[in-house]
């Protein structure tokens, strides 16, 4: 692609870049760039909304320009503090290294490792004098830190801040200044971090970097963000079929959104199909993606399967367990099986008529199974369980 061309497709899609005319220029100067990603290992996992500006650093990787994925093991024991409505639990430098392992494992899937310079934030900010982090600190006010909403909502709702929670922001921005950024990249919840080193960079007799920012990605909920914590994820390492049934559960009116941010679908080819049967306009979806993380032969067998259990059948390997013969209330039996975290998820998920045993729909959370026979448990659209009796 040309210069022209990325920067076409990088603002098609981005929030906002800070700014136009700086970008479009370093992308036309001809020499390679040194492009900043940075993530805090909290948890081992990406999902697709981590793909949103992954994708676009692969865009940049093949316009021959390079990739620095910095892993935060030192502002990871910290936590980024976007968007928290209160402090985070602190991990230990082990905690976040080993999560670390996965995530590289995982980048590789988006961008070709040969390619990429992967760095560690603890070498330069592990090193510094306390003297070192005054100067730094001295570099921005209080009344501007605390300009950040989450950071303006928790002051007002009486909720504590800690201390280090607002050095975050210039721990990040320094992270800048060590690597000389030209451009760096993140979601629209990172954009104070980012222009914090925009601005520290001046402060250190650099040129500022660009500032790119892309949407965060809703989760399968439709509501919140995507993420792990809130169930509501497609995670780019889940077993295939895991991915495809996920995939299908994306809401309609966000299809479009997923197709245009996580996968490499022209809209010419989707947004008619959605127009005309939203439905196989899923399949297209979901077969793209698991086609992605994993082989076409995966995506065929996931849309098998899927199929299967929507016509009421069950997939080849089921869960499998074994309890003491003996009689069982429904709910027992959810919980015993593994469908339900708790006995009061497993009533309630009986009483809203989430629950199907050999086929048929149970909503008595009470029912008694004598537990002679084997039991086909279903929950919801997907998850089964097998019990047994022994």
């Amino acid at each position: 692609m040309t210069p022209q061309e990325v920067f076409d497709v990088i603002k098609r899609d981005a929030i906002d870049i800070y700014n136009e005319e700086e970008f479009l220029k370093l992308l036309q100067s001809g020499k390679p760039l040194t492009v900043k990603f940075g993530a805090d290992p909290s948890r081992p996992d990406l999902h697709l909304g981590h793909s949103v500006p992954l994708k676009k650093l692969r865009l940049l990787q093949d316009a021959g320009h390079r990739i620095v994925f910095l892993i935060g093991d030192f502002t990871g024991m910290i936590g980024d503090p976007s968007g928290r409505s209160k402090t985070r639990v602190p991990l230990t430098f082990e905690q976040v290294r080993e999560n670390a392992k996965s995530y590289i494992e995982q980048v590789s899937k988006f961008l070709d490792p040969e390619k990429a310079d992967i760095v560690y934030n603890s070498d330069w900010l592990g090193k510094m004098s306390f003297t070192e982090v005054l100067r730094l600190c001295g570099k921005t006010t209080l009344a501007r830190v605390l300009e950040r909403d989450d950071f303006q909502k928790r002051y007002h709702g009486n909720q504590p801040i800690g201390l280090h929670e607002l050095l975050y922001p210039m721990m990040q921005g320094y992270d800048s200044v060590a690597l000389n950024a030209d451009i760096e990249v993140g979601g629209t919840d990172q954009t104070f971090n980012l222009l914090m080193g925009r601005n520290l960079q001046k402060d250190y007799g650099q040129k500022p970097q660009v500032v790119l920012t892309f949407p965060l990605l809703p989760g399968l909920d439709g509501v919140e963000k995507m993420s792990k914590s809130l169930d509501n994820y497609i995670g780019v390492d889940e077993l295939p079929d895991v991915m495809f049934e996920k995939c299908m559960r994306v809401p309609d009116a966000l299809l479009d959104d997923y197709f245009r941010l996580t996968t490499d679908v022209e809209p010419e080819t989707f947004r008619p199909l959605m127009q005309n049967d939203v439905r196989a306009a899923h399949f297209m979806y979901a077969e793209a993606v698991v086609t992605m993380y994993h082989n076409a032969d995966a995506a065929s067998h996931g849309r098998d399967r899927y199929n299967a259990v929507a016509a009421g059948g069950a997939p080849d390997a089921v869960a499998e367990v074994s309890l003491p013969k003996g009689e069982y209330p429904l709910w027992k039996l959810v919980a015993d099986a593994g469908l339900a975290v708790s006995g009061s998820e497993a009533r309630r998920l009986c009483k809203e008529g989430g629950i199907m045993v050999n086929n048929e729909r149970k909503t008595d959370p009470n029912e008694v199974f004598a537990g002679a026979e084997p039991l086909l448990i279903k929950r919801g659209k997907g998850k089964f369980a097998r019990v047994v009796f022994d």
